[in-house]
This record gives structure tokens, C-alpha cells and sequence, in this order.
């Protein structure tokens, strides 16, 4: 039995509402970006293939732009929620901008008796859409699950197909035989079901880590500047200095305290704390190497480790901080910052001595007037 189109769209509006209800409902529990995007892009793969169905009826008029618009917006919804997974954000414009092309070339193309009104726009922009979350999928690091390359693939794959069907449009029309054999309206219906049910059982995977990640991130990161936390910090840094002293390397721990902080609260409000500390974290996260581990110590007061520095760099990297401090253009006068640095050279350092001889020579600094540098050797005793 040979199933025409509009059983196998019925079809597919019923597998695509199904997946809907099923995600929305996990979106509704998580709140996973990714889960959210997905049930858009299924809510309007549904509604773009229920308009469709309507070709042939005195609605049609209407209904072809719309579908063309609704599928449309369907691939680019899967693009920004491959994004998402990134944690990238899509500019409006350029989300809309696929479908408002697709919708005004439809309407320009006698939708009322074109069945295929506007199909270039809407092949090339399907191609586009998808071929996006196909690389943003690619490009995803890679997480405690390699589930997002075989989505990417599936997502390559199904692009590869639309730009086929652009092809063999714009060369041969909608009703030359390699299109109507191969590109039709029913076999894309067949093979769009079959990978949605596929790729669809891979997102819960998919959805699942982010949230994991994303509850790690909170448990580590510092809510106010992005920095590690207090005890995140404690953890890895304990790590890296049992490291450092295993190797024999030399390290450097920086203590950071903002001048005068309580008074720019009182001053200006805690509004304009939160921005001088929020630069402060920008401006360390700037200066600092990719090896070096920063956070957030307390209140004003921040603390930098420095694997393999010695006393010198510490200097250098405190001094780039302050430069790039003051160079921040926040609309008020950001305060001064004073840092004590321990500098390790021995087998027997730890941490809590680093952190100790640090949060002494900081004293010092706060002591001798403020806006320096003031190092010491530390020693476990």
C-alpha cells in the first residue's frame, strides 16, 4: 500500500504533537533551555504541517505562507536551541530573519493558486536552519555522553537533504520526475517522522546533561561575577599545590582586597558594590593564564593561585589587574585594590600556609596605605 501525503502528514502531526506534550512536560520539571526550544520547534513543525494540509481548500491562501513560516521557524528554533546548549544566546533578528524572508516570498508567489508559492525561500531557508544545528551540535564540547555528534550527523544528514531538494527544485521545478520521485512532499513527511522520533529520543540525553551541568556550574561558580566559589576553589587549588609540590615547582597565591569598599557602599549604594566588584572579577579574569585558578574569596576580597609564578609574575599580573580595573568604564569611580602575594618555593608548602603568609603580607599592604603590591616567601611549617 502506497501512503499519499496527507496520510503521512496526519502521521507525522500526530508523532510531532505526541513529542511535544512529552518535552514540554520535561521542559515544565527542568526548565532546560534546550528542553524549551525543542517543544517550540516541535510546536511549530505541528502547526506548519496542519496549515499545509489545507492546500487545495479556499484557505490556502493563507495557509501556504503560514506553513512555509511555521516550518521555517521550526528549523531556526532547533538552531538557537543547539545554541543553547553552548551557552549561547541567538540575537532576535537573526532568528527571525529566515522566516520573515520565507513568509514575504510566499505571499509575493500567488499562494492562492501555487501550491509551491515562495519554495525556494523555503527550501533554502529549511537548509539553513538546519544546517546551523548541525554545526552548533558539532562544535559542543563533548560532556559525560557523545549523544550530540549522532544528533549532529542526524541534523546534517536531514540539511544534506533539503539542499538536494533545493537543487532539484530550482533545476528541474516541483513537478519534474526527479523531484516528484525523490523530494516529494510525502518522503520528506516520512523520513522528517522518522528522524524526529530518533533525534527526539537522543534529546532527552541531551537535555539531561545541561541540567547536570548547569547544577554544577551553580554549585561551583560564584553567583554575583561567574569566578569559582569560595569552596570550589579550596578543592581544585588544594589539588594544583599537591601538584606543584610533587613536581618541585615553584607558585604564587594572590589575595585581593578593593579599597575602601564599605565607603563606596555607603556612598553610592550597594548596586554600585556589586558593579565595582563585578568589574574587579572581569578585569582578573582578563589578566589572568588559562592554567591559573580565580575566585571569589569573600565579600570585596578575591584570591588568585598562580601555578609555576614566582614573585615577579604575580607583580606583573597584579599590576595588568589594577590597569584594567581602572581602564573599566563603569560611571563611577571604582576603588583601588590592595594584594598580598605568597610566593612558594618549597616541597613542603601547602595551601593554608600560602593562603596564611598571603592574608599577612595583604595586611601589610592595607597597613603601608593601600593600592600596592606586598609579597612574601611561604613555607609550611
Amino acid at each position: 500500500m502506497v501512503l499519499d501525503t496527507v496520510t503521512l502528514r496526519v502521521a507525522l502531526g500526530v508523532v510531532t504533537l505526541t513529542l511535544f506534550l512529552l518535552f514540554y512536560s520535561s521542559f515544565r520539571r527542568t526548565r532546560s533551555r534546550y528542553s524549551g526550544w525543542w517543544s517550540l520547534a516541535l510546536l511549530f513543525f505541528l502547526t506548519g504541517n496542519l496549515a499545509l494540509l489545507l492546500h487545495g481548500t479556499p484557505h490556502q491562501a493563507w495557509a501556504n505562507p503560514a506553513g512555509n513560516l511555521l516550518l521555517v521557524t521550526g528549523a531556526f528554533s532547533v538552531w538557537a536551541g543547539s545554541r543553547s546548549l553552548r551557552l549561547l544566546g541567538t540575537p532576535r533578528w537573526l532568528f527571525l530573519a529566515g522566516p520573515a524572508f520565507t513568509a514575504v516570498a510566499s505571499l509575493l508567489d500567488s499562494p492562492a493558486s501555487n501550491t509551491w508559492s515562495g519554495g525556494l525561500a523555503y527550501l533554502g531557508m529549511m537548509t539553513v536552519g538546519i544546517a546551523l544545528a548541525s554545526r552548533e551540535l558539532w562544535l559542543l564540547k563533548p560532556g559525560a555522553s557523545q549523544v550530540h555528534r549522532t544528533i549532529a550527523v542526524a541534523a546534517g544528514f536531514m540539511a544534506a537533504y533539503y539542499l538536494c531538494r533545493w537543487v532539484v527544485y530550482l533545476a528541474d521545478g516541483p513537478l519534474g520526475p526527479v523531484f516528484r520521485t525523490y523530494f516529494n512532499p510525502a518522503m520528506t513527511s516520512l523520513i522528517t517522522l522518522v528522524l524526529l522520533v530518533s533525534v527526539s529520543y537522543s534529546m532527552t540525553a541531551l537535555s539531561n546533561e545541561q541540567l547536570i551541568n548547569g547544577l554544577s556550574e551553580r554549585a561551583t561558580r560564584d553567583g554575583l561575577t561567574g569566578l569559582l566559589n569560595r569552596s570550589a576553589f579550596m578543592e581544585l587549588a588544594t589539588e594544583e599545590v599537591y601538584r606543584l609540590k610533587a613536581t618541585g615547582s615553584a607558585g604564587a597565591l594572590i589575595l585581593a582586597d578593593l579599597d575602601h569598599f564599605k565607603a563606596l557602599n555607603d556612598l553610592h549604594g550597594h548596586t554600585a558594590g556589586d558593579a565595582a566588584i563585578k568589574a574587579f572579577a572581569s578585569a582578573c579574569a582578563a589578566s589572568v593564564r588559562s592554567t591559573d585558578l580565580v575566585a571569589r574569596y569573600g565579600g570585596e576580597e578575591f584570591i588568585i593561585l598562580l601555578p609555576g609564578a614566582n614573585q615577579e609574575s604575580a607583580k606583573i599580573i597584579a599590576g595588568a589587574i589594577s590597569r584594567r580595573l581602572m581602564d573599566t568604564d563603569t560611571g563611577l569611580a571604582l576603588p583601588t585594590v590592595s594584594y598580598g602575594v605568597a610566593v612558594s618555593t618549597s616541597a613542603h608548602a601547602d595551601l593554608a600556609g600560602m593562603i596564611s603568609a598571603a592574608d599577612a603580607a595583604l595586611y601589610e599592604a592595607k597597613a603601608l596605605g593601600r593600592n600596592r603590591v606586598v609579597c612574601v616567601g611561604s613555607q609550611s611549617q
